[in-house]
């Protein structure tokens, strides 16, 4: 029974090949690195005393330094516990937790008949090479040369000549006993509608051959050598051996050269490719004829945790960049992202390389921000904005892009970063001279958005604000009681951290302090998902949050909040975060509502207008002394129920 690429492939992928290597051998341990799947041992096939075999997770083989075995998951059991191949499959498939494939006659068929359509395709592709070869591709060879294409790199990525003949290939395969339905499915030959007889589809181009990942010929990508032809490239179409989505160019060779250390690098062309090649970047790749697609993404992430997206720095590369990010972030994981690299204006990969050399292009490769760097400038083009309603756009178009994120902890981390990038962005600077301010303070790092030049601004608070607990003496200054009683339960109950993820992530603090244990307690339960309440409150002790916590909890203590103590029960703890998390969401948008309450009263002082102010005032006022008045709140916890 054959087994499928992709089959083999997902059990590589979810079986750490140190721990099919570790049932036959003793690890080193002053070697080996368990938590990086880098681990050393004494070689299980030839005799020696000192560790040199490696078996390494990231590139999902093993190699003995001293006798030179070599090998993946199957090879390995094929050679040492003497396994056929089917059996090794079989016997990998259940550690990996991977169902064996039903037998399907109709797909071994398929299959077969692909293998005949292979043979065809590298009978096309010997065709084309020794047409290059020949008096007939002297002008091809020629536009190599003008493009810098060396003898060694038109030898290696195999490239030949489409003779300027309707039926030169056709007849040529058809001398090698390839029928004219094999012709049709590899693409090799088309027909115009109304017109039964075929012709050759590739005539008077460059041929350049596409391979699959494991190294056959599944297409060809053809670039005319006539300035009058429809289409200045021409690639193979969809057939049974070739999905463009599917394939990338090189992506055979970039592979392997990724497992030994390599680079993986995006460029958009085959001739941005073969350049890249052969200045040293082994890991380059290039999509065939469309943008970059999911499916090209996580062929990528196969190949490279963080692969590199090379653009041109022009407005149309910016924008096709900024696509590129809207298209991954939704597939973003743990570890599992890209960075991007911007080229000069005006220039590929292949005119840069050839224009100033190697260490050029190496210089933007190096220069590759960050995804979550690129989606900032993306939004912000490095200018501040002033208007108040200008900087909510901006900090909602963030958290729209973090929200995009599937997955929970890398969606917390983005828009944590995003938050503080935004708190430094609009940080005022203060620029202190004899007389307080001396000129207009600047905002974060890149504009400017003043206060008047002398004397100290005037504070200016509303009546709500003057009169909270936040304001009042002996009120603490790490946290409103609502946000103390948010952190202290899940302090003392981080079960409840998972189950409300989304509703904290996205919660508004009022103070730097609750914002930073906040953050801490999401970023420890993320790391540790079974974290006990003394860890996690020891781990937020050594962040320096001990202090605060103690007096948030003075503070709970003498207003008689009770549900938040470690001994309360989850399902009371639970009811009580939930009712927390909602008056302080009511309060937050209230507060928001304040403040544009008391902006439309200063521009439009009527009856109106003041009526709407004072009816959010007691909005928050009713707010702020909602108990939690729950139907049975308390019981479990031993506690007596009010009644009404």
């Amino acid at each position: 029974m054959r087994f499928s690429d992709q089959f083999l492939d997902e059990i590589r992928q979810r079986l750490p090949i140190t721990q099919v290597v570790g049932e036959h051998v003793l690890w080193d341990k002053r070697k080996s690195q368990p938590g990086k799947g880098d681990m050393w041992a004494c070689c299980p096939f030839h005799a020696e005393k000192s560790p040199s075999f490696h078996a390494d997770d990231r590139r999902g083989i093993y190699h003995c330094f001293g006798c030179g075995a070599t090998g993946d998951h199957f090879r390995f059991l094929t050679e040492k516990a003497g396994m056929g191949f089917p059996e090794a499959v079989e016997r990998l498939a259940g550690m990996a937790g991977v169902p064996m494939p039903a037998r399907d006659e109709r797909t071994e068929k398929r299959e077969a008949a692909q293998r005949t359509l292979v043979d065809v395709m590298e009978l096309a592709t010997k065709y084309f090479e020794a047409a290059l070869a020949h008096n007939i591709g002297a002008r091809a060879r020629g536009y190599l040369f003008e493009r810098g294409v060396s003898a060694a790199s038109q030898a290696r990525f195999r490239i030949g000549f489409a003779p300027d003949s309707r039926n030169g290939l056709k007849e040529h395969l058809a001398a090698n006993g390839v029928s004219a339905q094999a012709m049709i499915d590899t693409g090799l030959v088309t027909s115009r509608e109304g017109d039964p007889l075929t012709y050759d589809r590739f005539r008077n181009r460059v041929m350049f051959p596409i391979t699959d990942f494991r190294g056959r010929v599944i297409a060809f990508g053809g670039r005319a050598l006539s300035a009058d032809v429809p289409a200045k490239y021409l690639n193979s179409p969809e057939t049974q051996l070739f999905s463009k989505r599917q394939t990338l160019y090189n992506g055979h060779t970039a592979r392997q050269a990724a497992r030994d250390g390599a680079t993986v690098i995006v460029v958009e062309g085959y001739l941005d490719v073969i350049a890249a090649v052969s200045a040293g970047f082994e890991g380059t790749v290039a999509p065939l004829g469309t943008a970059l697609t999911e499916e090209h993404v996580h062929l990528l992430w196969r190949m490279s945790d963080v692969p590199i997206l090379c653009f041109d720095g022009d407005k149309a590369g910016l924008k096709a960049a900024e696509r590129a990010a809207d298209l991954i972030m939704p597939h973003l994981k743990p570890g599992k992202t890209v960075k991007i690299a911007t080229l000069p204006e005006g220039q590929d990969p292949d005119d840069l390389i050839k224009a100033q050399g190697r260490a050029a292009f190496a210089e933007v490769i190096e220069k590759a921000r960050s995804l979550s760097d690129m989606v900032w400038s993306f939004e912000t083009g490095g200018l501040v904005p002033e208007a108040p309603e200008e900087r909510a756009a901006l900090q909602a178009r963030l958290r729209e892009r973090a929200n995009a994120i599937q997955d929970s902890t890398v969606r917390f981390h983005y828009a944590q970063a995003f938050d503080e990038k935004l708190k430094a962005f609009f940080a005022p600077i203060r620029q202190s001279g004899r007389d307080g301010w001396r000129g207009k303070p600047t905002y974060g790092q890149s504009g400017a958005y003043g206060y008047p030049a002398r004397g100290t601004p005037r504070l200016v608070v509303s009546d709500t604000l003057r009169n909270s607990r936040l304001l009042r003496a002996g009120a603490t200054a790490d946290a409103s009681p609502r946000e103390a009683t948010i952190i202290l339960t899940l302090v003392n109950h981080p079960a409840l951290v998972e189950d409300k993820f989304e509703s904290l992530a996205a919660l508004d603090c009022e103070t730097p302090v609750a914002h930073k244990v906040l953050g801490d307690i999401l970023a420890l339960a993320v790391r540790h998902h079974d974290i006990s309440s003394d860890d996690l409150r020891a781990a937020l002790g050594a962040r320096g949050h001990g202090e605060a916590l103690r007096r948030m909890g003075e503070v709970l203590v003498r207003q008689g909040v009770w549900q938040v103590g470690a001994d309360t029960a989850l399902a009371d703890a639970e009811t009580g975060l939930n009712h927390a998390l909602a008056l302080h969401n009511k309060k937050v948008q209230l507060n928001r509502e304040l403040k544009a309450a008391e902006a439309a009263l200063g521009e439009d002082p009527s009856e109106e207008t003041f009526e709407r102010l004072r009816d959010i005032k007691n909005q928050i006022t009713t707010v702020d002394g909602t108990e939690a008045l729950i139907e049975g709140f308390g019981s479990l916890s031993g506690r007596a129920t009010r009644s009404f």
